[in-house]
C-alpha cells in the first residue's frame, strides 16, 4: 500500500505513519508542495513494485473482499483490465445509490460515458505496463482509461458493487458543469477528436448526464446500446 499524502493539513500523516511503523507493506511518500491527484496517483504508480496497480481516493472505501474478489476475476479470465460497480455515500456514509456498470467497454463506448469510477479500476502491468495519468486539472483518470484501452479491446467490468464513493458538496468532482467543460477539452485536445467526432460523443455525455441528474433510476437501467437507441428517439422526435 503506497499512501501519497500531498500536503495535507491536518493529522493525516500522523495517523498514516502509526500504520506504516505496523505493517511494512504500507509505505508513506509525502510531496514537498500541493501538487493534485494526477501527480500524487502518477508518485505512487511510479513508486509501485506490485504487478496490479489499484486506486482509492482517501475520502473514499473499498469493500473487504474488493482486491480478493477483482484479482481472482482478472486472473481466472485472464483480464488486463478491470472495474466493479460501486455505491455512492453522502459526507456521513449514508447510502445515496448503487451505480451499475455494463458487463465490458471498449474505447469508444468509453467516449461515449466514462463508466469506471476510479477507485474501483485495477490494470495488469504486466500485460500493459506502467501507464500513468497526464498531468491535466480534471477528467485524468478518464484519459488513462482511454490510454488503456487503445492497447486492449475491453475492459470487464463486474456487477457486485465493491467500494464507496462518497459525494462531498463543494467537492470537484460534484461540480456537473466544470466537469463537462473538461469533458469537451479532453475530447478535443487530448484525444484530438475532430469537431463532429467530439460533438457526436459529448452528445452521449451530455445526455446521461441530464438523465442521472433528473432520472437517476431511468439512467441505471439504461445501458450504453440502450443510450444510442434514445438517441435516435430524441433525433426523431
Amino acid at each position: 500500500m503506497i499512501i501519497v499524502d500531498d500536503c495535507s493539513t491536518d493529522n493525516s500523516v500522523e495517523v498514516i505513519q502509526s500504520f506504516v511503523e505496523q505493517d511494512s507493506r504500507i509505505k508513506l511518500i509525502q510531496l514537498s508542495e500541493n501538487s493534485g491527484a494526477a501527480v500524487a496517483r502518477n508518485t505512487a504508480i511510479k513508486d509501485a513494485q506490485g504487478r496490479f496497480i489499484a486506486f482509492l481516493d482517501s475520502d473514499d472505501l473499498w469493500l473487504p473482499d474488493k482486491l480478493e474478489s477483482q484479482l481472482q476475476f482478472m486472473q481466472e479470465k485472464d483480464i488486463a483490465f478491470s472495474y466493479s460497480a460501486y455505491e455512492k455515500i453522502d459526507e456521513q456514509g449514508e447510502p445515496l445509490g448503487l451505480i451499475g456498470v455494463p458487463e465490458k467497454v471498449n474505447y469508444d463506448q468509453l467516449l461515449k460515458c466514462c463508466v469506471i469510477g476510479c477507485l474501483t479500476a485495477i490494470y495488469d502491468t504486466h500485460k500493459l505496463g506502467k501507464v500513468y495519468m497526464l498531468l491535466i486539472r480534471k477528467r485524468q483518470d478518464f484519459s488513462l482509461w482511454l490510454r488503456l484501452l487503445k492497447n486492449v479491446n475491453y475492459a470487464y467490468g463486474i456487477q457486485q458493487p465493491l467500494a464507496l464513493y462518497r459525494v462531498r458538496s463543494g467537492s470537484i468532482s460534484s461540480k456537473k458543469s466544470n466537469a463537462s467543460a473538461y469533458t469537451w477539452l479532453l475530447y478535443r485536445e487530448v484525444e484530438q477528436l475532430n469537431l463532429i467526432k467530439a460533438s457526436y460523443y459529448f452528445s452521449y455525455y451530455a445526455v446521461r448526464g441530464v438523465l442521472r441528474t433528473m432520472f437517476p433510476r431511468l439512467a441505471r437501467l439504461l445501458g450504453l446500446d440502450q443510450y444510442k437507441f434514445l438517441f435516435f428517439l430524441i433525433r426523431l422526435s
